[in-house]
């Protein structure tokens, strides 16, 4: 502080904080995002509802626009709901209102809309002063039992009032009526369900908690669209359900007219979801006059109140399939891209179906536990107050002499409660009892109620001390809304008529692909290898031919695009299920066949990969220590000759490539045992054709042996295996980071027991190890099996390799689920 700025109150002094401006900008960034995600942009799970669409709903619920009450003015709605709850522009307001209005937008309207609230063809709503609204019969269900203290409440933005957290919802509204909206850094697309599907696959999981996906897809067959349309295939609606993302491909309903006289036509009679029809006939219009489209003389709007009407026209000579394909590939089909994206606790979760439901299931339990109990301290209050009443009614002469006797209410009251110990509550009852309640029939009347109040007692104390019978109250009440609402699904599937290409006729799965010095290759499925005990030696896995060895094996699936790095520096780019499979005793085929590879020049390093993203790099590393780092994306465009990857010094070989995002490290082992970590920052990103920068120094005879990659927080371990099968882990935080080009740590102990390192690999305990032997013997054991031990040892014995033989090549299979038991019981002490 300078010296003539005046001194500050200790007071105010005491409340300044020394703050650095980026930490601010992050903490306050961070507050705004979550405040986006939390409070606008996101459906909370528990009743599907983002923050204006509950407070628009909970205000017409106050104001009593109700289902069974007329209409108001959807200005008069907006007002109540931004003046008392959201206070936000009254055009964010309205718009949300007059979507849950749209039975084009909604599967299930909440809002019952009387005016002009848009058109599928894109035309905004008429002005909130011009539209009335309100509630409609199922929006009540998401409030049914709200003031029975069945959820938790909040102030209002200026603590006047209270609103709701969260509404009681009697049905799965999340996933009924679907969701969409974009956070900051996060977005969700839940489509819309059938409710009759979504109620039954809730009560599948309220009778069978272990239900997998499957079983509930049983129920619930796939997204059902307010437009109705088809879904095409269902692996796609499986994939969404399962993991919570998902691009499902949605195929207008139409048909070829073939006509006697005259030219044949097309009718269009439902479109996909969120389709503007309106825009959807331009842009084919303009296709046809730009000539794209060949073969349509007229195009019609002839949609009205009943539905949609497409009519296509065609030429007299046009073909029919090529128009309708063509019209299939622009038009009338397109993908909803499913990000089940909801806010569990507060917090953004992707979600499965299954998940969907258990969240949902777990706040009905809550809404039902609590109604009960109010309702029970509701009963035992009238109970008790009958308990008085038939008390009384039992000594009525006496009663009411002493009320005749008493000189006032609290003087009468003081004697009844001398005489026959009531409460206050019932004494209160009992003095303002009339005469006419003394008959018998008012007091056969009394009984029969004290009796009904007890039966419920005992019912509310029964759901409330059993899960189960708390559970069939929620399975009643679902199947009640589903009696109410239910009706037929609009949307069908059908299969994918598409031409069939060889990728679709290639299972999906798993495999080992393993490739030789003289360029012979083949796949195997995973399945095949069963983990074994570390120390065996493997079972055959390729009758090698004499004066070949095995070079490379590497997992990959089969629909997985290939990078096929050689040690000349070029890469080629293949399909996983192009590479020929073959039985585990085969030698395999030729390479040249899939690749166009000149004499001697052999695969030394595969990436495994579909298109890249643009902020990765590929880091190559060569024999003599070289690094080389280029963008990713330069690699997305791939001649059938190939690419040069990096241009390499004479007689140097390229040893191993490695995916990076720009923030990790590499490190770079040696065939001698040592190892260095460096910042992937310090290899400066280039283009390729370039021969890169020292990355290790090498000691005389050593040689660059492979790489990984490795983060500041990264958990795993260090895989390092030797010539003759030995073999150790080691956490990756012991090789400390120092600059490029240095010798490195010892990493292993080498000699004439280990051998040189043949490989390393970045592995995780869960990891299974796929170990490959020049020979072709081939064995899969547990990562965890390996001993996790510090820098600088001997290892154990991970392979058995006889004779001249070696192991070549190491692969690793993520996260492998481990629960193969071991094929040998050999163990080995080193």
């Amino acid at each position: 502080m300078s010296s003539d700025t005046p001194d500050l109150p200790s007071e105010v002094a005491d409340r300044v904080r020394n703050v650095r401006v980026e930490d601010e900008m992050e903490q306050s960034y961070i507050d705004y995002a979550m405040s986006v995600i939390a409070g606008r942009a996101l459906p909370d799970v528990r009743d599907g509802l983002k923050p204006v669409h509950r407070r628009i709903l909970y205000a017409m619920h106050r104001a009593g626009i109700t289902s069974g009450a007329s209409h108001r003015k959807s200005s008069n709605i907006v007002g109540d709901t931004m003046g008392d709850f959201h206070p936000h522009g009254d055009s964010s307001i309205y718009d949300a209102l007059a979507r849950m209005a749209q039975d084009f937008s909604m599967r299930y309207p909440l809002v019952d809309g009387q005016g002009n609230f848009g058109s599928v063809d894109g035309d905004p709503p008429a002005a909130m002063r011009y539209t009335e609204a309100r509630m409609a019969p199922i929006a009540e269900e998401l409030l049914a039992d709200i003031d029975m203290d069945t959820v938790d409440w909040k102030s209002n933005y200026d603590d006047r009032l209270q609103e709701p957290e969260v509404l009681p919802s009697a049905f799965p509204n999340l996933l009924v009526n679907g969701s969409s909206g974009i956070a900051v850094g996060m977005s969700t697309n839940i489509p819309p369900h059938n409710l009759g599907e979504v109620i039954d696959a809730t009560v599948e999981l309220i009778e069978n908690p272990d239900a997998t996906v499957e079983d509930l897809m049983e129920h619930v067959k796939g997204p059902d669209f307010p437009t109705g349309a088809n879904i095409v295939g269902h692996n796609a609606v499986h994939a969404a359900y399962k993991t919570g993302r998902g691009r499902i491909r949605v195929r207008a309903e139409y048909e070829v007219e073939e006509r006697e006289k005259g030219s044949d036509r097309i009718i269009i009679t439902e479109l996909p979801f969120q389709t503007n029809k309106a825009r959807m006939i331009e842009k084919i219009a303009d296709s046809v006059n730009e000539g794209s489209i060949e073969g349509i003389r007229d195009l019609r709007d002839e949609s009205d109140r009943d539905g949609i009407r497409i009519v296509v026209e065609l030429k007299q000579n046009a073909m029919v399939e090529v128009v309708k394909n063509q019209l299939l590939e622009s038009y009338l089909e397109k993908t909803f891209g499913v990000i089940n994206l909801a806010l569990v606790d507060g917090e953004p979760k992707v979600l499965s179906l299954k998940e969907t439901l258990r969240h949902y299931l777990d706040h009905r339990k809550d809404v039902v536990r609590r109604r009960s109990q109010y309702e029970l301290a509701e009963k035992e209050d009238r109970a008790h107050i009958l308990e008085g009443r038939l008390t009384a009614l039992e000594h009525a002469d006496d009663v009411v002499d002493i009320i005749q006797d008493a000189e006032d209410r609290d003087e009468a009251k003081a004697d009844l409660k001398a005489e026959y110990e009531f409460s206050d509550e019932q004494v209160d009852h009992i003095v303002r009892m009339q005469l006419g309640s003394l008959t018998s029939m008012e007091a056969a009347e009394i009984e029969s109620e004290y009796e009904d109040v007890q039966a419920r007692i005992e019912r509310l104390e029964t759901i409330l001390g059993d899960e189960s019978e708390l559970l069939s109250v929620i399975k009643e009440e679902l199947l009640e809304v589903k009696d109410e609402y239910d009706d037929d699904r609009r949307t069908s599937f059908i299969e994918d008529t598409d031409e069939v290409t060889r990728e679709d006729l290639i299972a999906e799965e798993d495999v080992v692909v393993v490739v030789t010095e003289q360029d012979y290759v083949k796949r195997m499925p995973v399945s095949q290898f069963d983990a074994q005990n570390r120390g065996g030696k493997g079972i055959i896995g390729g009758d090698i031919k004499e004066g070949d060895r095995v070079s490379k094996v590497f997992r990959a699936n089969t629909h997985d695009y290939l990078l096929c790095f050689t040690n000349q520096g070029q890469v080629y780019r293949l399909k996983t299920y192009e590479i020929p499979e073959m039985s585990r005793t085969a030698r395999g085929k030729s390479a040249i066949n899939l690749l166009d590879l000149d004499d001697g020049e052999e695969i030394t390093a595969v990436v495994n990969t579909d298109d890249f993203e643009d902020d990765e790099y590929l880091a190559m590393v060569t024999r003599e220590g070289m690094v080389n780092r280029t963008v990713a994306s330069d690699f997305d465009n791939i001649l059938s000759t190939g690419i040069i990857a990096a241009r390499l010094e004479d007689g140097d070989e390229l040893v191993d490539v490695k995916v990076t995002d720009g923030t990790t490290d590499l490190l770079i082992a040696t065939r001698n045992g040592m190892a260095i970590r460096f910042d992937e920052s310090e290899v400066t990103a280039t283009g390729r054709r370039t021969k890169g920068v020292n990355g290790v120094k090498l000691r005389d005879g050593d040689a660059v042996a492979g790489m990984v990659t490795a983060t500041d927080d990264d958990d795993r371990s260090l895989l390092t295996v030797t010539e003759h099968g030995y073999g150790k882990r080691t956490p990756l935080t012991e090789y400390g980071t120092q600059s490029r080009y240095g010798y490195g740590l010892t990493d292993i102990k080498t000699g004439d027991r280990n051998g040189g390192v043949t490989s390393v690999k970045a592995v995780a305990p869960d990891d299974h190890l796929i170990i490959m032997s020049e020979d072709g013997q081939i064995m899969r054991i547990r990562a965890a099996d390996i001993s996790e031990v510090g820098r600088n040892t001997m290892g154990v014995k991970v392979m058995e390799v006889e004779g001249d033989d070696s192991v070549a090549t190491v692969d690793v299979i993520p996260e492998a689920n481990g629960t193969d038991e071991p094929t040998e019981t050999v163990e080995r002490e080193e």
